[in-house]
């Protein structure tokens, strides 16, 4: 596990969450023999950022939580086709390392759903935004390693597209 100083991106030191009311937790899913893009997002997570501490990023889903605005579809991803609600009701990455490559920070860790995990590379952008950061961050993964393989007539295509985006504030010390 890799930490940074915080100056070497220009992050205050301390612990920055994610704010739900300002963020967005996304997918992308290349659909229909790749002709058509699935979009979906999550409503609820949490996301934390603390380059000393261990993970160094930390987001966890309800994975309940799903939208892709089709009723039916969202029953059948939070199904044990796809994410077995039902048995592991979050999805969680946890960054292993942190390293700082120009304007943006080069994440790697593991991203657990459906009872599986594989390892996961994210590219975020952190922008200075008053006394708080704008964030975008994108990774792809195969969603297969993860056991989401079904798809009639093989019309689903890998790999998916996750996207984190909105702000970090500084999180509140607990007393």
């Amino acid at each position: 596990m890799s930490t940074i100083p915080a100056p070497a991106l220009g992050v205050a030191a301390g612990t920055w969450r994610l704010d739900p009311s300002r963020s967005s937790v996304a997918f992308h899913v290349r659909h229909f023999y790749g002709l058509m893009t699935v979009k979906g997002h999550f409503d609820r997570y949490e996301g934390t950022l603390d380059l000393s501490a261990r993970p160094a990023v930390s987001l966890i889903v309800d994975a309940g939580s799903l939208d892709t605005n089709r009723k039916q579809r969202d029953k059948h991803l939070r199904s044990s086709d796809f994410f077995d609600v039902a048995t592991h009701p979050q999805v969680r990455f946890e960054a292993d390392s942190a390293e700082p490559r120009g304007e943006t920070l080069k994440i790697r860790g593991l991203l657990y759903a459906a009872g599986k995990h594989v390892p996961v590379e994210a590219d975020a952008t952190l922008t200075p935004a008053g006394d708080e950061y704008e964030v975008e961050a994108t990774a792809l993964v195969d969603h297969r390693e993860l056991d989401m393989t079904w798809s009639p007539l093989g019309i689903l295509r890998a790999p998916s597209r996750l996207i984190v985006r909105g702000r970090l504030v500084r999180a509140e010390v607990a007393r």
